[in-house]
C-alpha cells in the first residue's frame, strides 16, 4: 500500500466515511452526524466532516497517516457558492494532501452505474434524482432544499404529517392514528405543543417523523397511507422527468437505482415505489444492489490520483 484515500458521503442525518487503500479496498469506516451544507453554514459542515475523518482514521489505526485525497460528496454542495465555502473551510483544516468536493448525488450515481447510463432516485432527509443518458449527458431533478422542494423525502413526509395532525385537531380532517404517533415521536403531550416543536425543528428532526408515518400507514390508517402514496408519486415524477430528458421516453429501457435512508432495502416506501415505477416508468429496470455513496467518493478519489500520476 503506497497511499490511502478517504471518501465521504455527507447527508442531512448522517455522514459516512470510508478509508481505502490504493486499490480501493476498505480498511476503515465510520458514521457521524449529518453534514449537509446549508447556506452560510459551511464551517459547521466542515467541522463535522473533520471529526468524521479523524474517527475514520482512528478506526484503522492510521491517525498518523495523511490521506492522499479526501473526496467529499455532501448534500447542498451542488450549488457553487456552498461548494466553494465548504472547500475553503476544509482546506484550512489540512485533512489531506488533496481535496475534492462533489454533490452527494454525483458520488451515489458513480457507485450505482460507474460511467454507464441510469437514473438514481435518492430519498433521505432530502430528495433528488440524478441521471446519465446513453450519450453521456447528465441531468438532475429536484434537490431544491427543505423549503422549496425535497418532495417525497423524510423531511417532506414529516412536515406533511404535522399538517395532517393539526388539521385533524381542528376538525378539518378526520381523526387519524398519526396524531398519537407523531406526538410520541416529537416527545410532546398536546397537539398545540407541536407549534413550538416544529418552529425549532431542522430537516433531520422533521425526517425523524417519517418512520412513524410509514409504520402507521402499514397498520392501515387511511390518512397515513394517502400521505405515503403522495410521497411515492412525487418520487416517481423525478424518475419519469429524467427518463424523458435523458432517454427520450419513460418506456425506454433504463437502469434505475434507489438510495437514501427512506429507500433502504425492504422499507415500505421503497416497496411501494418499486411497484409504482413498473406502471409509471415502464422501461425502468430496477437494480437491487445497495448504493453506497461513500464508495463512489472513494472511486472518485482514486481517479484523481490516477489523473495526477498519469
Amino acid at each position: 500500500m503506497t497511499y490511502i484515500v478517504i471518501g465521504i458521503d455527507g447527508g442531512g442525518s448522517k455522514t459516512h466515511a470510508i478509508v481505502a487503500d490504493d486499490q480501493g479496498r476498505t480498511i476503515g469506516e465510520t458514521v457521524g452526524p449529518g453534514s449537509a451544507v446549508r447556506p452560510g453554514q459551511a464551517e459547521h459542515s466542515a467541522a463535522v466532516i473533520a471529526d468524521v475523518v479523524r474517527d475514520a482514521l482512528a478506526s484503522c489505526d492510521m491517525t498518523h497517516v495523511t490521506p492522499r485525497v479526501l473526496s467529499v460528496g455532501v448534500a447542498g454542495a451542488g450549488r457553487e457558492a456552498e461548494r466553494q465555502e465548504l472547500w475553503q473551510a476544509l482546506v484550512s483544516r489540512d485533512l489531506a494532501s488533496e481535496l475534492v468536493i462533489h454533490s452527494d448525488f454525483s458520488i451515489a450515481l458513480d457507485d450505482a452505474f460507474s460511467d454507464g447510463p441510469g437514473v438514481l432516485v435518492i430519498s433521505g432527509t432530502g430528495s433528488v434524482a440524478f441521471g446519465r443518458g446513453p450519450t453521456g449527458a447528465t441531468s438532475r431533478c429536484g434537490g431544491w432544499g427543505p423549503v422549496c422542494g425535497d418532495e417525497g423525502s423524510g423531511a417532506w413526509i414529516g412536515r406533511r404529517a404535522l399538517s395532517v395532525v393539526t388539521a385533524a385537531a381542528d376538525g378539518r380532517e378526520p381523526e387519524t392514528a398519526l396524531t398519537g404517533a407523531v406526538l410520541t415521536a416529537a416527545q410532546v403531550n398536546e397537539t398545540s405543543d407541536l407549534i413550538a416543536w416544529s418552529a425549532g425543528a431542522n430537516p433531520a428532526q422533521l425526517a425523524s417523523l417519517a418512520p412513524v408515518v410509514l409504520a402507521v400507514a402499514e397498520s392501515g390508517d387511511l390518512r397515513a397511507n394517502a400521505l405515503v402514496s403522495l410521497a411515492v408519486e412525487e418520487l416517481v415524477l423525478h424518475a419519469r422527468a429524467l427518463a424523458r430528458q435523458l432517454f427520450g421516453d419513460e418506456r425506454a429501457a433504463l437502469p434505475v437505482a434507489l438510495s437514501g435512508g427512506m429507500l433502504s432495502r425492504g422499507s415500505p416506501l421503497r416497496k411501494r415505489l418499486e411497484h409504482r415505477l413498473k406502471s409509471a416508468v415502464p422501461g425502468a429496470q430496477i437494480r437491487t444492489e445497495p448504493v453506497v455513496a461513500a464508495r463512489g467518493a472513494v472511486r472518485a478519489a482514486l481517479r484523481i490520483v490516477g489523473e495526477v500520476m498519469a
